[in-house]
């Protein structure tokens, strides 16, 4: 991180005489993060983990929105960047991360570091050179004398930096009560109606340890056939405890004085339809449904799933970025950051099929990715061929002979033009 730092220092020294931003309801903006008392839950945890792995899924591409059309710019310094956000995450990496974060939090922050270049007459454009996750205990939103938003981070280490707002991606999640930030009124998470459904859970499995930890204690009961002392009663039990400790028959030894009574229990567990109720009642909170948590999903499923819970993310990742990446200019002129899926995995073969059957019919992709998407190699062979049907081929070559002919005077029935009526149209 010290390349952050070093960057933060740099450019920090502007940011002086700032005052806490105003807002409508009067308060003043000083969040503190991380309450994270939920996630101390397993399931908490497994339903989060469903949408991190979904999001990891996806790639991070700079595009440019010409008329209806969209087009990847690959060489770009950004898509690099995206590539690679620095040099301690992959892109899958930093995915992850800025989403655990997300729903830590219900904020998520990313500082972009960037030097500036001079494009000529007194032009400067800026070179963006990471892209750094941060983990701030306090954020505070500042505002100078011309209204222009800051925002002050303060980490765990006292580490504090003041930044311009526009210079920092903030991914917002739950943006409801606060002006500035995901969550509550405070800018955390509002767990308190997962909390009481967290605590029922506990007390659930609380009795579910209890009812076996019984099912190990007094199985039995020795009556004694006879009134004995309490010195004799506790030789009595002494022996008893001996022979079980000794046992390796399974018959325990008894004499005629002795009558041993077995204790029969019938303990109830939980029963699964009350388990199955509390855990959904859990994972509807973060919409993740219980056959997407065990992997044993129908297509349908998946894609109710993908359209409640990712698709949102997706949009918002991606306005995040574009606002702060793009100057307004760069964005005017259709410069975008998009999310896209990387691969086909959530696709079966059946699936994939009906999909290249369209791209293939329109010309739509290319070969080798018709046969990566089946897990075989790309041939160099097939760099830069368009996959098209056979019908579609035809179709195209009937076109160019039918062109070639009407352009000789015999693409049409009435043949019965002839050099000189050829000439006379010239």
């Amino acid at each position: 991180m010290g390349i952050l730092v070093d960057f933060i220092n740099k450019f920090k020294s502007g940011y002086k005489n700032k005052t806490f931003a105003s807002m409508l309801n009067g308060t003043t903006p000083i969040y503190s993060q991380f309450g994270q008392d939920v996630y101390a839950s397993d399931v908490v945890q497994q339903a989060i983990s469903c949408i991190v792995t979904e999001m990891k899924k996806l790639t991070l591409t700079h595009v440019k929105m010409e008329s209806l059309d969209t087009m990847p710019v690959n060489n770009s310094s950004i898509a690099k960047l995206l590539n690679q956000p620095n040099n301690l995450m992959t892109m899958t990496d930093f995915l992850e991360k800025i989403t655990w974060q997300l729903f830590l939090n219900y904020n998520s922050f990313v500082i972009p570091t960037y030097v500036k270049m001079d494009v000529g007459g007194g032009r400067t454009v800026k070179k963006y050179t990471g892209l750094y996750p941060i983990q701030p205990v306090n954020v505070n939103f500042l505002q100078d004398n011309k209204d222009d938003l800051y925002v002050n981070f303060q980490f765990v280490n006292g580490y504090e930096t003041t930044l311009r707002y526009s210079d920092v991606i903030h991914i917002r999640y739950r943006y409801s009560v606060s002006e500035f930030m995901g969550g509550n009124q405070f800018g955390q998470p509002d767990n308190e109606a997962l909390l009481r459904t967290l605590k029922l859970n506990d007390v659930l499995l609380d009795g579910v340890a209890k009812a076996l930890n019984s099912s190990f204690s007094i199985n039995g009961v020795v009556k004694y056939n006879s009134i004995i002392d309490d010195g004799k009663m506790d030789e009595a039990i002494r022996r008893l405890e001996e022979h079980l400790a000794n046992n390796e028959s399974g018959f325990l030894p008894l004499d005629m004085k002795g009558e041993f009574i077995p204790m029969h229990r019938n303990v109830k567990l939980i029963d699964k339809d009350t388990l199955k109720f509390i855990d959904e009642k859990i994972l509807r909170t973060f919409g993740v449904s219980l056959s997407i948590l065990t992997g044993d999903f129908t297509k349908d499923q998946y894609e109710a799933f993908y359209n409640k819970c990712i698709t949102p993310l997706v949009i918002t990742y991606s306005q995040a970025f574009t606002k702060t990446i793009f100057t307004k200019s760069e964005r005017g002129h259709g410069n975008q950051i998009k999310l896209y899926p990387q691969e086909l995995a959530f696709m079966d073969n059946s699936q994939k099929l009906t999909l290249f059957d369209i791209l293939v019919d329109s010309g739509s992709c290319y070969k080798n990715e018709l046969r990566s998407a089946f897990g075989l190699h790309p041939l160099p062979e097939l760099v830069g061929q368009l996959a098209m049907s056979s019908n579609k081929l035809n179709a195209e070559k009937g076109e160019e002979k039918d062109k070639y002919t009407d352009d000789l005077g015999q693409g049409t029935d009435s043949t019965s033009s002839d050099d000189g009526g050829a000439s006379d149209e010239e």
